[in-house]
């Protein structure tokens, strides 16, 4: 079974090469899309043996991903990983995707901090539980943390979820597509890792396209008589 890893990464050079390393013993190859960094965050993957795709100029994680999914397109990779490039995600917890992905057939699997979530800040445990819930009842499954970044797909699932969507709302529109596709969503439990890492997360902004994202996905039964508008 070949596994391949997606890390974006934006001005993450203080990380990125100790990630690389970590999450290269456990998979086949690791690909890194320097969102256009203003660091080192290009040439210390590269070091540490990544594959560093350059976006040129900062574009957000959405695109990111989705330039990585295309990179890897023609790798015949059986499983994607996908994980941040600011120490969040543990590598040693990859097997856990694996291994549950595995054991429920599941074609997407989410980390769950939320078992941890006593060292998250305060307020985005809270945001968490409340976008969770939206996300959940959109995609018709239980996703208990539906903002985690810590990800695993099976192969070709992401050409077929068509994503549109550019920055952090993007993880989000994963879960409900892949939900409304008939896509299996899992859980399983990871670390919630905070150590002073900087969010990249513009509240307003992306709260906003947060819920953008939501009422394009919203039932028309939601709202008798929308369907024969227009």
């Amino acid at each position: 079974m070949k596994i391949c890893a997606v890390i974006p990464a934006f001005n993450e050079g203080d990380t990125i090469e100790d990630i690389v390393a970590a999450v290269l013993p456990r998979v086949d190859g690791v690909w890194v899309i320097d969102d256009g960094s203003e660091d080192e965050t290009a040439a210390r993957a590269s070091s540490a043996g990544a594959r560093v795709i350059l976006m040129g100029k900062n574009r957000g994680k959405g695109a990111a991903l989705r330039r990585g999914f295309a990179e890897i397109a023609a790798e015949d990779c059986d499983r994607v990983i996908i994980l941040d490039g600011d120490g969040q995600h543990d590598p040693a917890e990859i097997p856990r995707l694996l291994q549950a992905a595995d054991e429920t057939g599941a074609d997407i699997v989410v980390g769950n901090r939320m078992r941890d979530a006593g060292k998250m800040p305060p307020l985005r445990r809270l945001t968490n539980r409340f976008m969770s819930g939206i996300i959940s009842f959109l995609a018709g499954q239980n996703v208990p943390d539906s903002q985690c970044g810590f990800r695993l797909l099976k192969a070709g699932i992401a050409g077929r979820l068509g994503l549109k969507t550019g920055n952090y709302d993007t993880e989000s529109e994963m879960l409900i597509t892949a939900g409304k596709m008939g896509l299996r969503i899992a859980s399983v439990p990871v670390s919630a890792i905070y150590s002073g890492q900087q969010s990249r997360i513009r509240p307003v902004r992306d709260t906003l396209r947060f819920f953008r994202l939501v009422f394009r996905h919203l039932p028309g039964r939601m709202f008798p008589g929308s369907q024969n508008e227009g």
